[in-house]
């Protein structure tokens, strides 16, 4: 595949992700630790599935120590981090400060060897962080206080984790994308883990729910995690980094147009701002030199 071609590909984990508030919406009163091992068990499979007829794929789960410490740590440190922030602050104040991810991967991608960080990768990447400002600043009500600070500390934490594991992902470019079934099984024990520790049990009450919950494990903590190791390894890493800020604000669409939210200036200002940033970030891939 071309380097367009797999940047494509990890943009369409970003419109999966942009999924992940609704259908986690329609899933009901299940426990964030239980819903995650649920879909992390289903996403686990995805990769197995074509293990059928792609002989000897699942040698891809041998690989070091190392290489399973950046994938466990990246998925399931990612998201216990994240769980443990919207429980500890403000769910607005604490998704702004996580999404500082994409423009720390910008950021740290300067570091991987072959890779230019051009001034219009930093502009892109900073108008989609000052439109997911503006969108969150358009549907808050609470404030920053000290009470909220450990809820802070996960968020801003939890944004290094998943801009480390992106990058880090470039650096093991020469790991199968099938090792990601691995860590996602991984990630779905931890999680039942700390579901039994932490939580009490609460099964889909109605045919719509366990259908939003097979939904959230084929699509976006599934097959957008595959998409995103293929896009991060072998794609434009800038220009899906700016691109991810689209996540807030076509996740903000699909709520509007399930109902669950309304359309606000707020949110058409910000969609300005992050598209302006997308294109600007993509200017190499869109006006390619002859």
């Amino acid at each position: 595949m071309t380097r367009t071609a797999e940047t494509l590909i990890g943009l369409a984990a970003i419109l999966m992700w942009s999924l992940l508030a609704v259908l986690t919406v329609a899933t009901g009163r299940i426990p964030a630790f239980q819903l995650l091992a649920m879909t992390f068990a289903i996403g686990a499979c995805i990769g197995p599935l074509t293990w059928i007829w792609r002989i000897g794929a699942w040698r891809a789960l041998r690989q070091p120590p190392l290489v399973w410490g950046v994938g466990i740590g990246g998925l399931f440190g990612y998201h216990a981090l994240y769980f443990l922030a919207l429980r500890l602050a403000p769910p607005a104040e604490a998704g702004l400060l996580n999404y500082l991810w994409p423009l720390l991967i910008v950021l740290l991608s300067s570091l991987l060897l072959g890779e230019r960080l051009a001034r219009h990768h930093i502009v892109g990447a900073g108008l989609g962080f000052l439109g997911t400002v503006a969108l969150f600043a358009g549907s808050s009500t609470a404030q920053f206080s000290g009470a909220n600070i450990p809820g802070f500390a996960a968020a801003f934490v939890a944004a290094f984790v998943w801009a480390g594991y992106s990058v880090m992902s470039r650096m093991f470019a020469n790991v199968p994308t099938d090792a990601v079934a691995g860590f996602c099984l991984a990630t779905a024990a931890l999680a039942a883990i700390c579901h039994f520790v932490f939580e009490s049990t609460i099964w889909p009450e109605t045919l719509t729910q366990w259908l939003a919950v097979a939904a959230l494990g084929v699509g976006p903590v599934g097959v957008a995690f595959f998409a995103w190791d293929i896009g991060m390894k072998q794609g434009d890493i800038r220009v899906l980094a700016a691109a991810s800020y689209a996540t807030p604000l076509l996740s903000t669409g699909f709520l509007i147009v399930a109902g669950f939210a309304q359309a606000t200036a707020s949110l058409a200002f910000a969609a300005a701002l992050i598209a302006g940033g997308g294109l600007i970030a993509s200017k190499d891939m869109i006006f390619r030199k002859r």
